[in-house]
């Protein structure tokens, strides 16, 4: 099999580089791209399997990666010896393979091969006629009986990622988000709150913290160019209590274009190393902008909820306890299950008699029962004072309310992932220090 590599390299080095390739075995060089556009158009157009790039490639982010990947373009980083400030520079970006002008030509030919999914070259068999097999090798008898090493007693501790998603007609998406957060925190498990949000992010309002503040934009704009790492995130997100830290959202709907798939995807990977949990605050849209598809370049502004959603490992969704509400909670349950894998675990907001009549938990089962197949439901009661409150202090239930019926509830629903004890009331806010960027 050979392997086709697409260049866009240093102007200063490249054509020594290009010399080497196409002089390898296996190995045929279709296209030296003279800058980024040109690279993701001969990616696009199928003229490559590998693209070798330099980190001064002009215009190179995550995006531009992610777009190669996407249409099976496998990617290698390469450089001039001993620029390790280059090389660190990619893997930084997602590149993990890295050649130099001086790697061993059998060492180059592994690289991209494999990297490419091709099979390495095998000179022992370089005389083989095409489409002629290698002759079979006899099978020689096993005498070692030694057991192999046992595996790792455990895997590396990632967070879990918790998405809170609700249909349109503000249900609580946000609400439930913030305050299943501190709960989660104030049972002593680091948490991170991510405002994915990008027609409406509330998140920074709901917990006074300044709009002026860096959070997921900042960040995205980091991962693109290569520069985001845990010390970053940890310094973009703000800790507003012990536990508990916030990346808030686009500040005004106008700058959705800055926060990239890509990029929603690494800040949340990265998030699973600072925090035992994080909590995707995410927007009610997951269409996939059809009229968009055409062009996999083009920025979604669905993009961001989309990629939350892909990357969950727990669904909450949340309705609205009214006709309406349900009514598109209904519908809501099949539409998210094609864009999430994970089964979703359906929360009722503002429970109260008078929008579905009495006895309105037994309605509701009842009616998710039947038109949406959905059992299993947690119902928050309708508590307007409490979410005023916190609203006006801009603070959590916990913090100004945490006798309220709202809030024991949020906190039951939070003992599903830590499995400690709810709490019972006014003692459990004590000793909460808050702290605001």
């Amino acid at each position: 099999m050979s392997v086709t590599v697409l260049t866009a390299l240093s102007h200063g080095w490249e054509g020594k580089m290009v010399e080497v390739v196409d002089r390898l075995p296996g190995v045929t060089v279709g296209r030296r791209c003279v800058d980024l556009a040109d690279l993701l158009a001969a990616a696009s157009a199928g003229l490559g399997d590998l693209a070798l790039i330099s980190a001064d490639l002009r215009g190179l982010d995550r995006d531009a990666l992610s777009h190669l990947r996407a249409h099976g373009v496998a990617v290698v980083g390469a450089s001039r010896e001993g620029a390790e400030s280059e090389e660190r520079h990619l893997r930084q970006l997602g590149v993990d393979r890295h050649v130099h002008l001086a790697t061993p030509r059998e060492d180059l030919v592994e690289v991209l091969t494999t990297t490419a999914g091709a099979a390495p070259f095998d000179p022992t068999r370089a005389d083989l006629m095409p489409g002629e097999d290698p002759p079979t090798a006899p099978i020689e008898p096993v005498t070692d009986l030694t057991p192999p090493p046992p595996p790792p007693l455990s895997e590396p501790t990632r967070g879990r990622v918790i998405a809170v998603w609700g249909p349109t007609g503000a249900p609580g998406r946000s609400t439930l988000a913030v305050n299943l957060a501190s709960e989660l925190a104030a049972a002593g498990a680091p948490t991170v709150l991510i405002d994915l949000d990008t027609y409406g992010a509330a998140v920074a309002q709901l917990l006074s913290v300044l709009d002026e503040a860096p959070g997921l934009a900042a960040a995205a704009r980091a991962s693109e160019l290569g520069t985001l790492d845990l010390v970053a995130l940890a310094r973009l997100a703000v800790e507003v209590s012990p536990r508990f830290r916030v990346l808030t959202g686009v500040p005004t709907p106008s700058r959705w274009p800055e926060v990239r798939s890509a990029a929603v995807e690494h800040v949340i990977e990265l998030a699973r190393s600072l925090a035992a949990f994080v909590v995707l605050d995410t927007g009610f849209g997951i269409e996939d902008d059809e009229e968009l598809s055409y062009d996999t370049a083009a920025p979604r502004r669905n993009a961001a909820t989309l990629s939350g959603l892909a990357q969950a490992d727990d669904l909450v969704l949340v309705g609205a306890a009214d006709p309406i509400g349900l009514q598109r909670m209904v519908r809501a349950v099949q539409g998210v299950g094609q864009v999430s894998s994970p089964a979703p675990r359906p929360v009722v907001n503002r429970l109260r008699a008078s929008s579905v009549g009495s006895d309105p938990a037994r309605r509701v089962e009842e009616s998710l029962a039947r038109f949406a197949g959905v059992e299993g439901i947690t119902f928050l009661p309708d508590d307007p004072a409490a979410t005023d409150a916190a609203l006006l202090a801009g603070a959590t239930l916990a913090e100004c309310a945490p006798d309220s019926p709202l809030r024991l509830a949020i906190a039951q629903l939070a003992t599903t992932w830590t499995g400690a004890a709810a709490p019972t009331g006014r003692s459990s806010a004590r000793g909460l220090l808050r702290r605001r960027g």
